[in-house]
């Protein structure tokens, strides 16, 4: 029997284009503040949500464990976990109305549950916790067990008879030493293995190096681990991946900071602490270009395994990067892109239409630079007013009627942009189009050169010039209808 029982609300199969990605990650937080009570001395089990259809399937568990307290601990890691997606959001009221009817305290820590804890405290949850959550809740649960006050906790967010009481927030853990690796083996790695398997990719684990960003783009809510920015060293890092390597044969890695190595000499000390442990792997990173331009970050990157780096472009044009307090600018993105491939480095655009003042020309400035750069891959989105954040402050008047996606495909514009809706969603797929015709263009011009280089993703991109040709030509006309019809 257990007297905690843990779980988070992110459910893949509420979200199609995740789901269908076949490329699922376990729950990162919530394991590591499994851990950290396990090491305290609590007896604790993880409800994995991630893979079920249903939350009405956490009745049967919380029966059979008969916890004392169920907690709901949604993985900061995860950016989708972020965009407090309605679906989510409905799974969660309905997991916290089961942990009731069982006798539960429910405590929940998420980033939806920091911005809208009213929601969650009216849904029946006993204790929301705002912010990085391990110390508050280990902190909460002794309390409750030695029947001592709770009010005073830091962090803490809960009811009294009058009114609902938000005590301030407690500071961020700085040592991240300091916390076990997460409790790995409280959930089925071996699903989440055959769901990759089964869309023919690499199995990959999800790793945190670092809590927090300190860069203040307008649009980046960080609900959980705010500004700051403290980082594992190098060596825990590789202790993890030992363990990992080791326990269930995993050797590719997603790193899922919002930011990859930006202490200084970190990813150095790493590829060296890779190298003395004699450990071969490889990853994918998130990343800003201007830091990937420091120094021999790119070469240090490229020894210790790094396959593949997402960068928030955002945007070609100047205007909207400046507009969006990015602090980059294009140059770096071209510089950076093209450094990365001379190292054989995989670059990937997170790419984002829709801010405010965006103009046609901004538009096609973007469009330009992904065809001119071809980047490996490509991630385009609208732009979504996060609570907290200074562009939520300046559209939220236009939020009365959506205020959340209902999953990451959704792409509504929740705020009176330059188009509308249907524009961006046209827009989004004539963009992938182009992209696709410049991925084909460049292989074309290979396999010209040397036609027996070709790879059989190669050849079929060539081929399917001839579905995205005629496509694109017919979505850039139906954009121009939309912006005549807009204007």
């Amino acid at each position: 029997m257990l007297n905690v029982v843990f779980s988070h609300s992110y459910y893949y199969k509420f979200d199609p284009k995740q789901w269908n990605n076949k490329t699922p990650f376990p729950p990162l937080g919530t394991l590591y503040a499994a851990s950290y009570l396990r090491e305290n001395g609590y007896n604790v089990g993880v409800f994995d949500a991630n893979l079920l259809d249903d939350p009405k399937t956490i009745e049967p568990y919380l029966k059979k464990q008969s916890p004392n307290y169920f907690v709901l601990y949604d993985d900061g890691f995860n950016y989708l976990t972020k965009m407090c997606l309605t679906t989510m959001r409905e799974a969660s009221f309905e997991m916290i109305k089961i942990a009731k009817k069982q006798n539960c305290k429910v405590v929940v820590c998420s980033s939806d549950s920091t911005d809208h804890y009213e929601k969650y405290l009216n849904a029946g949850a006993d204790f929301v916790i705002q912010g990085e959550g391990e110390i508050t809740l280990k902190e909460l649960l002794d309390a409750l067990e030695n029947d001592n006050d709770t009010s005073s906790i830091k962090g803490l967010i809960f009811r009294t008879e009058d009114d609902i009481i938000k005590n301030p927030k407690r500071p961020v853990v700085r040592d991240l030493d300091e916390l076990p690796l997460p409790a790995w083996d409280l959930i089925d790695i071996d699903s989440y293995k055959t769901i990759w398997k089964s869309g023919g990719n690499e199995f990959t684990l999800n790793i945190a190096t670092t809590r927090g960003c300190p860069f203040k783009c307008n649009w980046c809510a960080k609900p959980i681990y705010g500004n700051r920015y403290n980082s594992h060293s190098p060596e825990y890092i590789t202790k993890h991946i030992k363990y990992l390597s080791e326990t269930y044969g995993v050797n590719r890695f997603w790193m899922c900071d919002d930011i990859f190595g930006l202490k200084p000499n970190w990813v150095q000390n790493f590829n060296t602490s890779l190298k003395k442990e004699q450990l071969s792997i490889s990853y994918y990173i998130q990343s800003r270009v201007d830091l990937l331009l420091k120094e021999d970050t790119i070469d240090a990157l490229a020894e210790s395994g790094l396959e593949e780096v997402w960068v928030g472009a955002e945007s070609g044009s100047q205007t909207v990067l400046d507009a969006m307090d990015k602090d980059t600018t294009v140059e770096q993105i071209y510089k950076a892109t093209r450094l990365l491939k001379e190292k054989n480095i995989r670059v990937a655009f997170f790419i984002q239409f829709g801010y405010l003042g965006e103009t046609k020309d901004d538009i096609a400035k973007t469009i330009s630079m992904i065809k001119e750069l071809v980047p490996d891959n490509i991630g385009v989105s609208v732009s979504y007013p996060l609570p907290g954040t200074k562009f939520y402050d300046k559209v939220k008047d236009d939020l009365k009627l959506k205020a959340n996606w209902t999953d990451s495909d959704d792409l509504a514009m929740m705020f009176k942009g330059t188009f509308n809706t249907e524009y961006y969603r046209k827009l989004q797929r004539y963009v992938h189009k182009e992209f696709r015709k410049s991925q084909a263009f460049q292989n074309l011009r290979k396999g010209i050169k040397n036609p027996f280089k070709l790879s059989k993703h190669q050849l079929r991109s060539i081929v399917l010039l001839g579905y995205y040709l005629p496509s694109a030509f017919l979505d850039k006309l139906q954009l121009k209808n939309m912006e005549l019809s807009n204007g």
